[in-house]
């Protein structure tokens, strides 16, 4: 068994060092937010979600720059996935 440690002392999350580990996650759109249907996959069941490409990064993503190209259209689960949360912090731990 394998066990990350988090640096205590790592820097905290922001803009300008993110590394958008979130945005290879799986998201559920699960209101109408907007999202333009370009970044929208829909599975055989009618349910959606966006669109992740071969790299299995969002399609929404700025490659250059890790930032969100629909950002005032997000999914509600990217507003709701804060910055350096717990959740944020964790997915980086997996991202090493």
């Amino acid at each position: 068994m394998t066990i990350k440690v988090i640096d205590v002392l790592a820097p905290e999350v922001l803009c300008s060092n993110c590394q958008a580990c979130c945005c290879s996650l799986e998201v559920m759109i699960i209101s109408d937010t907007g999202v333009p249907d370009q970044h929208i996959s829909v599975d055989e069941h009618g349910s959606e979600t966006m669109l992740r490409l071969d790299d299995g990064w969002c399609s929404a993503l700025d490659r250059n720059t890790k930032m969100c190209t629909i950002y005032e259209n997000r999914p509600w689960v990217c507003e709701a996935f804060e910055m350096g949360s717990y959740e944020c912090i964790n997915e980086r731990v997996e991202k090493m």
